[in-house]
């Protein structure tokens, strides 16, 4: 027989001996039907106990390691294993798919769970991030991810008290995820001094934020918030791998073998041992625990599930067994009754009936057991074990016959004749003995031509003949009982074979694929009456053959279920079976054998969708002729916001550096202060490079950014708050229309858009996943529900959201250029506008996409760049301001006309009820009727109208206007140079807030004994600001050239200066008017420092790698310090003026005499001993601990030492500001960190009481002013700190001492409901007839 199709017979699966205990957890449960649902292999089982019945769930291609049930107990979601893991979510009735989820994990999918309605289900995987996923399940939609820890994670749950709460655990950490917009956001469990920081196997929600979790020592700790509060101690004698909530209480289930009860508020009700029941044995683990009503279901690590009831809690029912951990091999029929002998690496050898699918026999072996075969007349049960010997037992009672060992490696086959008197033996020795069973097994012959191991044999019929497969692929034939072997081809023409299992031969051939390894097909079991075969591989499948089956490459029916490789198959005496086992999944199926029927293989694949992107218009070359971009567009299009390392990255680099983190790990590091700092007050006002950023909230406040800040401004009392949900440059900043959420978007590798709420600070979505680099322009819809933004990619994305539900609706390439504004349309949500570099588009939304057009300029001329734009009084009218100046009015997508509006660009513009108002680079803020016709007023921005109640002082006249909005009978307006302008209708002009102005700030001082400060910036400015509550610039002068650096001299009368042409001058600092100036250098000023005490001396260190030092009095350089290989950094004097500590930038600590410039070697443990006058040095044995593990990528650029040498704040190359004890020896230091600057904190210094921390952060322009706070002292308020970077592997302790300080609290009530009443009609849908639909 010659035919290659497959048979026309078929297999279907019947019954499944086992249940994976192992290495899982939590994975047993009651449906709603009252059927059992768990795993094993690769096969969902539902079974039901009352009609002993079993449904299988063949979904997956891998082993299943993970289960969850939908509330409504009908849904089960499984996750697998493999490179590509997937989940699947099925119905346990139909056992049908109902959905896939996959493309995002990698490696398999450790846990699950549904939410409390069961609308979305989160995943961990096993990647080295452990990422933890959000999905909509039923779109099969990926909602949110986030990594979720370095190590393990063992359990995850929904709080089902708290909406968009889940808690996760695993190796020595908890932590309790908050699902906001849709990105998550951790908080580590802090174990504190209440319970041993150690690893939680498992965990369950509860009221009140109480969270109950099973500890691998057997505790039950108890989390309230994110805190340990108590603990149960000895719930169970080993760790607790199973806790199960349900109505009555809590079911746990531990390593000791016990199940225990408790009630709501875990108190104890009841013990089941399981060890001390009928059924019980020594080291019996519980691994999943299920109780519902007056049932419990327990799974143990061995294979085996109990169904307890209640009020008989001594007399658990077995309801499933199966082989234990390891290799499943051996696998025999019987010769006559419907039964199936296994053996296994766990020593057991059991007998199962086919019948009655249950284990009827089992007896316990000394060695693990690899094969097994049963005498023709069912007497006799054969068992070849690991270590070369076999046993033979009697069937009916299990006891021994006879013990032999003549070999010294594994027995992988062995054979019964057919006529019963001889067993043959192949073992891994590459050799076959042959033995009589009459003669008590004796030796009578061995069959030695094999090079190999053997791995299969078969009789002859006449019980004369040998056939063997080695591992080399090699199949010899003997004579009987000698072992001669036979090599007559004509001798072996007519013998029949009794049974065929080989793996080779001409009968064979075909079971092989074209290209294959000769090892990968485990077993093959030949039923000739049925002229079938079935075959077993490495790959988990069993395949279905005709016999004989002569060609390569036969066509074949497969059967999945078992996940790794398939070990052993055979068909059962009466060829009504297939029994296969499973080596890894230590499992046996059993499927039926179903003869001729035509099969319906009716597969379902969905199509695939695909949104082509409609915006594929890239020919922008017809504007060649466009004019040239004005300097302050030109200087903003070549702003890059792209970052060397993100903050994203620094778990990564911590990874990276996991070896310096060990050697850390043993040393005792020095504890971070008690004392904390909380910001007070920003100066400062992102204008430079952004516009229409500044608003009036429904309160009257004023809300704007700068930095990584969110400001909230009151400007009655002159103070701030502040949103620090960012950690990078914020770049946009919108209003919802009711003034009370803003939403603000950030820098980022993947970068976030927060939208917060002004009067709490507290944020209500985060939407992330979708702009790559920073995100540039935001705006809310008319009826607040969507969000638009724009990033900062090379294309420009545009995305809609469904901002409170965390949902993308639509997304789509912007431009190839720079996009700077998006607005919706208030009448029509589906569209929007966009404009840019030479770019106005008219965007609507289809489906997940937005088809753009072009705005079509006509004869009128060409496409202009537009640096704002609104819509006006109709649904088709747009306006947009360009960089010549003009307002364009347009049609639908038509310009109808231009007009002359401002001398240089138009950035911002505000549509009122009748009328609009624009602002310009030529400083003037104009107020036009409702068509533009007509300019009713405008007002420039002066020095001469600044009113008497103003925080500081206007620059110069016409600033450049980035921002205006109106409100409470004012203009607002922001200015490029970092000024926020109150202007009234009358005229008057009140500055409120002001920084400096685009450039690095990097030079800092505090008065030595007044709260006064002085910066000066690239800006070309130096300014005195008063850090009193009046919190005002007092004085400014520019400079001829950007200073790097500033000091007061010590009686606080001179201040003296560093420019970067490497003069410095000494002004008098109450006016700032010149007292002496200098020039001995060309590079940079890098720091300068007055001596103590009479500040006779003036020490000037510069870029060229030297320090000069001058007499004050005399004017004159009195010394020059040399010998430093790089640029000077920082520079400190002794008490008595005599000696100078500098550091440079190749990390060289030197030491200098003054006033000569003698360079000193001095020890590190006299360096302590000295006295210094200040501490700024970032180098040396007391300040080694502020350096970050990840130091080579990361510059620490600042430090401060308190006056009572306690704290050292430091500021970094990332935007933290870090607060330590001092000293600070020892690596990898512990410490408070605050985010508020978004790159490098340039400069930090103590006032001179201590009372303030001072900082600046370089590109971002800003002044911060942080309260000091003693240890004790708990303000309600939130503040920012977080913990150290080592916050894992040592201490034992993945917690800190240190209390999380920042409180944000991302609760949304329930999102589906609206977040406030809304009340009236909004304005652009009053004086509209209303529709019919609206009347009915």
């Amino acid at each position: 027989m010659a035919d290659r199709s497959a048979p026309s017979c078929h297999l279907r699966l019947e019954w499944v001996y086992g249940y994976r205990g192992h290495q899982c957890r939590n994975n047993l449960y009651y449906t709603a039907a009252k059927e059992i649902v768990y795993f094993v292999a690769g096969v969902g089982v539902v079974y039901s106990p009352r009609e002993h019945r079993q449904k299988f769930y063949l979904g997956h291609q891998d082993d299943i390691i993970s289960l969850a049930l939908h509330p409504e107990r009908v849904l089960v979601a499984t996750g697998q294993v493999g490179k590509e893991p997937y989940i699947c979510v099925w119905d346990s009735y139909t056992v049908q798919t109902v959905s896939v989820l996959k493309d995002v994990h990698t490696h398999g999918i450790a846990c699950l769970a549904f939410d409390l309605d069961g609308q979305r289900l989160v995943s961990v995987g096993l990647d080295s991030k452990n990422t933890v996923c959000v999905w909509d399940w039923r779109k099969g939609k990926l909602l949110s991810m986030a990594p979720g820890h370095t190590d393990r994670i063992f359990d995850i749950s929904w709080d089902l008290y708290q909406p968009n709460k889940l808690v996760s655990c695993g190796v020595k950490h908890i932590k309790f995820w908050s699902l906001c917009g849709n990105s998550l956001t951790p908080k580590r469990g802090v174990f504190g001094k209440t319970g041993d920081l150690q690893t939680i196997l498992c965990l369950a929600c509860a009221r009140d934020e109480v969270t109950y979790s099973g500890a691998l020592n057997g505790d039950i700790y108890v989390w309230k918030g994110i805190n340990l509060v108590r603990t149960i101690q000895g719930a169970h004698a080993a760790g607790i791998f199973s806790m199960n909530a349900c109505e009555e209480g809590f079911a746990t289930g531990g390593r000791d073998g016990c199940v225990r009860l408790w009630d709501l508020n875990f108190k104890p009700i009841t013990v089941i041992d399981l060890r001390e029941t009928d059924q019980g044995y020594k080291g019996l683990s519980v691994r999943s625990v299920c109780w519902r009503g007056d049932h419990i279901l327990v799974g143990t690590q061995d294979s085996e599930i109990f169904e307890i009831v209640v009020h008989e809690r001594n007399k658990p029912f077995l309801i499933m067994q199966g082989h234990c951990e390891g290799e499943l091999w051996a696998l025999a029929v019987h010769p006559t009754k419907p039964l199936a002998m296994t053996g296994s690496d766990d020593r057991s050898v059991r007998i199962w009936s086919l019948i009655d699918h249950a284990l009827i026999a089992r007896c316990n072996m000394e060695e693990p057991i690899r094969c097994a075969a049963v005498s023709t007349d069912g007497i006799h049960l054969a068992l070849g074990m690991k270590d070369g010997s076999f046993t033979v037992l009697r069937v009916r009672d299990m006891t021994e016959v006879v013990h032999i060992k003549d070999r010294k490696e594994a027995i992988h086959e062995l054979k019964y004749s057919p006529d019963g008197n001889f067993l043959a033996v192949g073992s891994n020795d590459s050799s076959v003995d042959v033995y009589g069973v009459v003669q008590r097994y004796k030796k009578v012959g061995e069959c030695v031509g094999s090079l190999s191991f053997i791995t299969h044999m078969d009789w002859s019929s006449d019980s004369k003949y040998l056939q063997t497969n080695d591992g080399n692929g090699k199949r010899l034939f003997y004579r009987m009982p000698s072992g001669k072997e036979v090599t007559n081809k004509e001798e072996l023409k007519g013998i029949q074979w009794a049974s065929w299992t080989c793996v080779s031969g001409v009968e064979v051939n075909g079971i092989w694929p074209k290209y294959s390894d000769i090892n990968d097909i485990n077993s093959v079991d030949a039923n000739f009456i049925g002229q079938v075969m079935v075959t077993a591989d490495d790959y988990g499948i069993v395949k279905l053959f005709r016999y004989p089956c002569l060609r390569k490459g036969a066509k074949f029916k497969k059967y999945l279920g078992h996940s790794a490789h398939v070990t052993n198959v055979r068909w059962s005496h009466d060829h009504q079976w297939v029994v296969s086992i499973g080596g890894a999944d230590h499992s046996v199926f059993q499927w039926k054998f179903v003869p001729d029927r035509k099969l319906k293989d009716t597969l379902h694949i969905a199509p695939q969708e695909s949104l082509v992107d409609s915006n594929s218009d890239e020919s922008d070359s017809d504007q060649s002729d466009v004019p040239e971009l004005d300097s302050e567009i030109e200087q903003e299009t070549q702003i890059t916001y792209r970052r060397q390392v993100y903050k994203e990255d620094l778990p990564q680099l911590k990874e990276q550096c996991k070896e310096k983190r060990k050697s850390a790990a043993s040393k005792r590091r020095e504890r971070a202060p008690g004392n904390s700092i909380r910001l007070h007050f920003v100066h400062g006002y992102r204008g430079y490079d952004c516009r229409s950023n500044l608003f009036y909230t429904q309160t009257g406040e004023i809300v704007y950014h700068v930095a990584a800040v969110g400001v909230v401004y009151n400007r009655q009392q002159n103070t701030q708050r502040f949103y620090l949900g960012h950690d990078d440059d914020i770049l946009c900043l919108a209003i919802h229309p009711l003034k009370d959420y803003v939403a603000t978007g950030q820098v980022g590798r993947d970068s976030s858009i927060h939208i917060w709420d002004t009067e709490t600070i507290k944020p209500l979505s985060v939407l992330k996943g979708y702009h790559q680099y920073g995100v540039c322009a935001v705006d809310f819809s008319a009826d607040g529900k969507r969000l638009a933004s724009v990033g900062i990619d090379d294309n420009h994305t545009i995305v809609l959201w469904d901002w409170k539900k965390g949902e993308k609706l639509s997304a789509v390439r912007g431009s190839k250029d720079k996009i700077f504004v998006v607005k919706i349309n208030p009448y029509m949500p589906d569209k929007l506008i966009t404009v840019g570099i030479k770019h106005m588009k008219f965007w609507r939304r289809a489906g997940g996409g937005l088809i753009g057009r072009k705005g079509c300029i006509g004869a009128l001329g060409r496409t202009d760049t537009m640096m704002c734009a609104v819509y006006g009084w109709t649904e088709e009218m747009a306006f947009s301001g360009t960089s010549t100046g003009d307002v364009c009015i347009w049609r639908d997508v038509f310009l109808i006309k231009t007009v002359k509006a401002h001398d240089g660009p138009v950035f911002s513009m505000h549509a009122l009820e009748k009328g609009f108002v624009t602002g310009g680079k030529d400083g003037v803020v104009a107020l036009w009727d409702d068509t533009f016709e007509r300019c009713l007023k405008t007002y420039a921005i002066k020095r001469a109208a600044l009113a008497p109640g103003s925080k500081g002082l206007l620059l110069e006249d016409n600033p450049s206007i980035r921002a205006i909005s109106l409100g409470h009978g004012h203009i607002l307006v922001g200015t490029k140079n970092g000024e926020i302008l109150e202007v009234d209708k009358s005229g008057p002009i009140t500055l409120l807030v002001q920084g400096h102005m685009e450039g690095e700030v990097w030079g800092l001082a505090t008065h030595p004994h007044l709260p006064i400060c002085a910066t000066v910036s690239d800006d070309k400015t130096l300014r005195i600001w008063d850090l009193s509550p009046s919190h005002c610039m007092l004085a400014v002068r520019k400079l001829k050239k950007g200073g790097r650096c500033c000091c007061f001299s010590p009686d606080g009368k001179a201040l003296a200066v560093g420019l970067n042409d490497g003069s410095f001058l000494i002004v008098n600092a109450d006016t700032l008017e010149d007292l002496v100036s200098f020039q001995h250098r060309k590079d940079v000023i890098s720091e300068i420092r007055f001596s103590p005490g009479t500040g006779k001396y003036l020490a000037v260190a510069s870029c060229d790698n030297f320090v000069d030092i001058y007499n004050v009095m005399s004017s004159k350089r009195v010394g020059i310090c040399k010998g430093a290989s790089s640029y000077i950094t920082h520079m400190d004097w002794d008490i008595r003026g005599k000696l100078l500590q500098v550091n440079t930038g190749a990390k060289e600590q030197l030491f200098f005499e003054a006033p000569r410039g003698k360079k000193q070697i001095i020890p590190s443990l006299e360096v302590e001993k000295i006295g210094w006058a200040s501490w700024t040095s970032v180098l040396g044995s007391c300040c080694e601990g502020i350096w970050p593990i990840i130091g080579e990528v990361t510059d620490v650029t600042a430090s401060c030492l308190t006056s009572d040498s306690k704290v050292l704040a430091t500021g970094d190359d990332f935007g933290f500001v870090k607060l330590f004890r001092y000293p600070a020896k020892g690596k990898f230091g512990k410490f408070k960190r605050y985010v508020a600057h978004s790159t490098h904190v340039t400069n930090v210094r103590w006032t001179y009481d201590d009372s303030l921390l001072v900082t600046v952060g370089g590109a971002d322009t800003s002044l911060m002013l942080w309260t000091y706070e003693m240890e004790g002292h708990r303000d309600s308020r939130q503040c920012d700190s977080e913990e150290s970077d080592l916050d894992s592997e040592e201490d034992g302790g993945y917690d800190s001492d240190v209390t999380r300080e920042n409180e944000i609290n991302y609760t949304i009530k329930a999102l589906s409901t609206n977040i406030r009443p809304m009340f009236g009609i909004k304005p652009h849908l009053q004086q509209k007839e209303p529709t019919l639909d609206e009347r009915g």
